[in-house]
C-alpha cells in the first residue's frame, strides 16, 4: 500500500484547529494552581478536590463515548460549536461560583464539553489533516496544558484572585465557539486524508456493528494502556528520583519537566519528518522506544539513568497517540472510525486515571522502585494490545 495522499485543507480550519487544541489543554492546567485558593474561598478542605475530579471524569467518559455516535447526525462543526460553548459556560461557572455545589455542576459540564471536543477534533483531524499536522496538533494540546498554570499563576499574583484566570479562559472559549459556529458547514467537508476515501458502503452502519468489531475494543485497550504508561511515568517520576534514586529536589523537578518537554519536542520534530515515514511504522518504532525507556527506568542504578529512561519514554511516546488515532480508519474501516475514536478517547480517560492509581497503590505497598517494573509491564501490555488491534506486524509489509 502506498503512502496516503493528503490534499490541501482550508487554512482557516487548520489555524482554528490549532487554537482548538490549545484551548482543549488550557483548563487542565488551571485547577492544580487554583485549588488551594479555591478551596479556602469555598470553605472546603484541599483533600476534597475529588468532588470536582469525579464529576468531570464521568462527564468526559460519557460524552467521549457518545460523541463518536452522534457525529454523523450532528456534524463536526455543530458538535464543536456546541461543546465549546458548553466549555465556556462551565469555565464561567467556575469563575463565578459561590459554593462548591455550583462548582461541581460546572465540573460535570466541563467534562461533557471536553470529551465531545476531544472526540470531535480527533475524528476530524484523523480524516483531514494527515500525519504532520496530527503530531503538531497534539503538541499544541501540550502547549495549552503548559499555558494553563502560567495563566492562573499570573491571575493569583497580579489580581490576587483565582477567578479572573477562569474568566479569561472562558472568554477565549466563547470566542472559539463563535468561530466554530461561523465555520460549521466547512467542518462537514473532510476530503484531505484519502487513505480510505475509495470505500463504498451499501448503507448506514449501525452502532452495534461497530461495537461487534474486536479491533475496535483492542484499539481502545491500546490507547488506554498507552495513556496509563505516559501518565504514570510523569506522575511518579519525581517520587522515584528523590526517594528511590537519591536525586535532589531541584534536579528531580527539572527531570520531570524534561520528561514532559521531550513529549512536546518529539511531536514537533516528528511532525517535520512525518511525510518521510509511514505512520504505522512510526507507531511501531515509538512503542518499541517506550519499552526500551521503561527498561532503563526499571534497572537499579543512578538517578541519571532513570531520568534518561524517562526522556526516552517521553520522546518515543510523542507519536503514538496522534498516529494511532490517524490510522483508526485503516484498522476498523472508515464507516466505524468516528465511533471508534470516541471510544478511544473514553479509553484514554479511564486508562489515565485508573491504572496510575493502581500503580500508586502498588508503590505504597512495595516501595517507589516498583514504578520501573510497572512501566515495563505496561509496555509489554501495550505491545500485545497493539498487535491485537492491527492484526500483527504484517500490515507494515504492505506499507
Amino acid at each position: 500500500m502506498s503512502a496516503p495522499t493528503v490534499t490541501p485543507v482550508r487554512m482557516s480550519l487548520l489555524v482554528l484547529a490549532y487554537f482548538a487544541f490549545i484551548s482543549l489543554g488550557l483548563p487542565d492546567g488551571l485547577l492544580g494552581v487554583a485549588w488551594p485558593s479555591m478551596s479556602a474561598e469555598l470553605n472546603v478542605g484541599r483533600e476534597t478536590i475529588g468532588l470536582l475530579l469525579i464529576p468531570a471524569t464521568c462527564g468526559y467518559l460519557v460524552s467521549s463515548v457518545t460523541a463518536g455516535f452522534v457525529l454523523s447526525k450532528l456534524g463536526v462543526g455543530r458538535l464543536l460549536a456546541g461543546s465549546t460553548a458548553l466549555a465556556s459556560a462551565a469555565l464561567f461557572g467556575y469563575g463565578l461560583s459561590p459554593a462548591i455545589g455550583v462548582t461541581m455542576v460546572a465540573a460535570l459540564a466541563a467534562g461533557f464539553a471536553g470529551g465531545a471536543i476531544d472526540a470531535g477534533l480527533n475524528a476530524y483531524a484523523a480524516s483531514a489533516f494527515g500525519p504532520r499536522h496530527m503530531n503538531w496538533l497534539h503538541a499544541f494540546f501540550g502547549l495549552g496544558v503548559a499555558m494553563g498554570p502560567l495563566i492562573m499563576t499570573a491571575s493569583i499574583q497580579y489580581a490576587d484572585a483565582w477567578r479572573p484566570g477562569y474568566l479569561l479562559v472562558a472568554t477565549g472559549q466563547a470566542a472559539l465557539a463563535l468561530a466554530f459556529a461561523l465555520t460549521a458547514r466547512q467542518w462537514t467537508r473532510r476530503p484531505a486524508y484519502e487513505a480510505h476515501a475509495h470505500e463504498v458502503h451499501a448503507g448506514p452502519v449501525r452502532a452495534r456493528d461497530t461495537l461487534k468489531l474486536p479491533r475496535v475494543w483492542f484499539s481502545v485497550l491500546t490507547i488506554a494502556v498507552y495513556v496509563a504508561l505516559e501518565v504514570a511515568a510523569g506522575l511518579f517520576a519525581y517520587q522515584l528520583l528523590t526517594e528511590g534514586r537519591g536525586m535532589g529536589d531541584a534536579a528531580a523537578g527539572v527531570c520531570v519537566s524534561l520528561y514532559w518537554g521531550s513529549l512536546f519536542a518529539g511531536r514537533v520534530l516528528q511532525g517535520f519528518a512525518a511525510h518521510r515515514f509511514m505512520p504505522g511504522r512510526v507507531v511501531v518504532w515509538s512503542i518499541g522506544g517506550m519499552a526500551a525507556g521503561a527498561v532503563l527506568v526499571a534497572i537499579p542504578g543512578p538517578g541519571w539513568l532513570a531520568a534518561f529512561g524517562l526522556m526516552v519514554i517521553g520522546f518515543a511516546a510523542a507519536a503514538v497517540f496522534p498516529m494511532f488515532t490517524l490510522l483508526t480508519a485503516e484498522r476498523v474501516g472508515a464507516a466505524h472510525a468516528d465511533r471508534t475514536i470516541g471510544l478511544q478517547m473514553a479509553g484514554a480517560g479511564l486508562g489515565g486515571s485508573i491504572i496510575p492509581a493502581l500503580i500508586g497503590v502498588v508503590m505504597g505497598a512495595a516501595g517507589v522502585e516498583a514504578l520501573g517494573p510497572s512501566l515495563v509491564v505496561l509496555a509489554a501490555a501495550l505491545i500485545a494490545a497493539y498487535l491485537a488491534a492491527t492484526g500483527g506486524l504484517g500490515h507494515l509489509k504492505r506499507a
